[in-house]
This record gives C-alpha cells, sequence and structure tokens, in this order.
C-alpha cells in the first residue's frame, strides 16, 4: 500500500543522480531549487524503490547507496540530520552485474547486498509464449476491435530474433495495425515493417504456442 517510486540511472546525467536520489538541502547546488528536494528514497519511504539500470550507476553513488542500505539512514546533499528510511529495493539492468564486479565496473559488495533475491528474464527471442504477448498488445492497440494474425503473419513473429525485445514487439504491432484498412481485421505480412519480412524464410526457433 506504500508508494512506488522508479528512476532511470542511465538516463540521468551521472553529476544530478545523487541529488535525484538522496535529495538536497535548499542552495546544496548551482540551480538546486529554493525548497530544496526529499530525494527518491524518501519518496519511496514506505513502499518502493525501482532503480533501473543499475549497472550504469556511477562507483562512487554505489558507495553511498550501499551506505543508505546498510544503516537505513539518508543524508541530503547540503548538509542536515540524517533521516530514517524504510522501504524495499528492486533493481533491474541490461548489463551483466556479476560481470561488471570482476572488471571493478560495480561494486560486488553492493551486489552481494541486492542479489539476495535474482531473476533473469529471457529475450523475446527465447520466449514460448510470444503468440500471446502479441495478441495481448493488439488487444491494448485495439480497444473495441477484434483484430487477428494470419497464419504467415505469426511465422514471421515467431523467427525474428527480435533485438529490441517486447518494445520492438510493440512498435511492430502499432504499425501494422496503423496499416489496416477500416473493414480489415487480420494482420497480414505486408503490414509488418520490413525487417520482419527480411526473416521470412527463417528456420524455426521455438515451439509454437496456440492460444
Amino acid at each position: 500500500d506504500g508508494p512506488f517510486v522508479a528512476i532511470n540511472c542511465a538516463a540521468i546525467p551521472p553529476s544530478l543522480i545523487e541529488a535525484e536520489l538522496f535529495g538536497y538541502r535548499a542552495g546544496a547546488y548551482t540551480g538546486a531549487r529554493g525548497d530544496g528536494a526529499p530525494g527518491k528514497l524518501r519518496e519511496a519511504h514506505g513502499g518502493t524503490l525501482f532503480l533501473d539500470e543499475i549497472g550504469d550507476m556511477p562507483l562512487r553513488l554505489q558507495a553511498v547507496l550501499l551506505r543508505v542500505l546498510e544503516t537505513r539512514r539518508v543524508s541530503p546533499l547540503g548538509g542536515g540530520p540524517d533521516e530514517a528510511v524504510d522501504l524495499a529495493l528492486v533493481c533491474a539492468s541490461h548489463r551483466p552485474l556479476k560481470a561488471l564486479c570482476e572488471t571493478g565496473a560495480f561494486r560486488p559488495d553492493l551486489y552481494f547486498r541486492l542479489s539476495a533475491m535474482s531473476l533473469a528474464l529471457p529475450p523475446l527471442r527465447q520466449r514460448s509464449d510470444i503468440e500471446l504477448l502479441a495478441r495481448r498488445i493488439l488487444d491494448e492497440e485495439s480497444p473495441g476491435r477484434p483484430l487477428s494474425l494470419a497464419a504467415a503473419t505469426l511465422d514471421l513473429i515467431r523467427h525474428h530474433p527480435w533485438p529490441g525485445n517486447i518494445r520492438q514487439l510493440k512498435n511492430a504491432l502499432r504499425l501494422a495495425t496503423a496499416m489496416l484498412g477500416p473493414d480489415d481485421s487480420t494482420l497480414q505480412p505486408e503490414h509488418l515493417p520490413h525487417e520482419l519480412l527480411d526473416t521470412a524464410d527463417a528456420p524455426p526457433t521455438r515451439p509454437s504456442l496456440r492460444a
């Protein structure tokens, strides 16, 4: 029932991540808000903080985050008393954190602090439920307008390597629904982006899952 606060560590300049996470006092740095800011850690107090792309967090801030996780207290930029924080932490990264530890790009002590429970999400090309995902996306893209996938379209979707994973699949189906005529209800191969058509002769890479 608590707040859910998310921050993408790769989308924020390294010089600003610390202020975003830990907050700051008024006048802590040039350009800071006049009334300061609580920071994502304090905003997530009593709830969950989601750190996306934590593998891109600078090493110096990894050390600060580790201290916060161990003490459960956070100190804003610009000084002031520490404040207690009670939150659940969820992290995600497209980079292999364990391998980054071996190269010195990620702190091993923080990795072991975070990896109590780890889940590896397979890429889209390795998933057996891609047809169900495609149908779900179609339902979201065309609410109130039932659409179906032709057999040849399903084959293209199954065989494509999907280097862009679910985002690429969503964009491909979004384009396909836009290419449909007002009286059409079945997505044909010609409705899909051209790069999918280039994989039409590729061998199957996964079992079929019929909805």
